[in-house]
């Protein structure tokens, strides 16, 4: 089992000086937002991020960086942050990864407002020190992760989602913050067009395969983070879902549509669904679909030469699949 303490190891003292960076850039003279922004450092997720940051320059680089980088991660630390604290807000959530979210302690109006202020926040750091090309990394994430949630919005409504448009969407939802993640990695220590390109697409690809991975939970049986059926409940469309109503009868893709619009409450009806999904070779193909993204994400490690960086870096493609939550 490849686990994230394992997959850190090789940059374990940068992830320690990371944090102190990664505060230090979110300090402001108003002692509100200090304690807001202390709050938000203390909760900190398993820093996928940073990671792929500072294992993707490592590796490109043969090992060495510097101050860029440390700033690329936090650019990319401040933004994402500032989209987590925004979305919490839209979606009226009160938790994150356990912890009250900004809005359910301080409010809607600060939440907007401290997202405004770490988005401003990570817009200096680049401009400050004329990281353009890594400010334009972002700043296209943060384009395609909005016209993503957009799009799912826009196309939820009507439950006709091709796979095509699936994809779009999880590639700009989901998939694009991790290239964004492995493309500054390199562009940091000066790699060539081409080596970024390549390593926006191994996140890419990688960042796909994780939410396919999160689709297939909800049809898993194991004890997980999050229920099964949740995301029927929330009537969204998942690939194993998509390709069972590609692949079924007139009459039973009718059945299928009216569960998920008008009993996806119900909990029998959503035991139901999920059993059709699995006995119609749902999870058999979307399985398939992400050992392909997982495969052509590893093509593009091959030639690069054997460290303790790219072996992390696979290991971190390992635990994208073997993850339990």
């Amino acid at each position: 089992m490849n686990t994230v303490e394992q997959i850190k190891r090789p940059i374990l003292s940068e992830m320690e000086l990371f944090e102190e960076k990664f505060k230090d850039a979110m300090l402001s003279k108003v002692p509100l937002l200090n304690r807001i922004t202390y709050y938000i450092v203390r909760r900190k997720g398993k820093q996928m991020r940073p990671m792929f940051v500072f294992l993707v320059a490592k590796m490109v680089s043969n090992g060495g960086f510097d101050e860029r980088t440390y700033r690329g991660a936090s650019v990319v630390e401040l933004i994402h942050t500032a989209t987590l604290v925004h979305d919490d807000v839209v979606d009226d959530s009160n938790r994150r990864r356990g912890f009250f979210s900004i809005n359910a302690l301080w409010k809607n109006k600060i939440a907007v407002l401290v997202g405004d202020f770490l988005l401003s926040k990570g817009l200096l750091l680049s401009i400050d020190n004329e990281d353009f090309d890594l400010l334009k990394l972002i700043s296209i994430a943060v384009r395609e992760m909005s016209e993503g949630e957009l799009l799912q919005i826009e196309k939820a409504r009507k439950l006709d989602i091709t796979e095509a448009v699936y994809f779009d969407i999880i590639r700009k939802k989901t998939a694009t913050l991790i290239a964004a993640c492995c493309g500054i990695g390199a562009a940091s220590v000066g790699a060539s067009q081409e080596k970024i390109h390549q390593m926006r697409k191994f996140g890419e690809y990688i960042g796909i395969a994780f939410q396919i991975k999160d689709d297939l939970f909800d049809y898993s049986d194991a004890k997980i983070g999050k229920p099964t059926g949740i995301d029927i409940k929330e009537q969204k469309m998942t690939l194993p879902l998509i390709y069972t109503l590609n692949n079924c009868s007139k009459k039973e893709k009718s059945w299928l549509i009216n569960s998920i619009k008008k009993y996806n409450k119900d909990k029998k009806r959503v035991k139901e669904i999920i059993t059709f999904v699995k006995s119609n070779g749902g999870i058999e193909y979307t399985t398939l679909k992400m050992e392909e993204y997982i495969q052509k994400a590893i093509a593009l490690l091959e030639n690069y030469p054997t460290s303790e960086y790219k072996t992390s870096l696979l290991k971190m493609i390992g635990y994208v699949v073997e993850r339990k939550i």
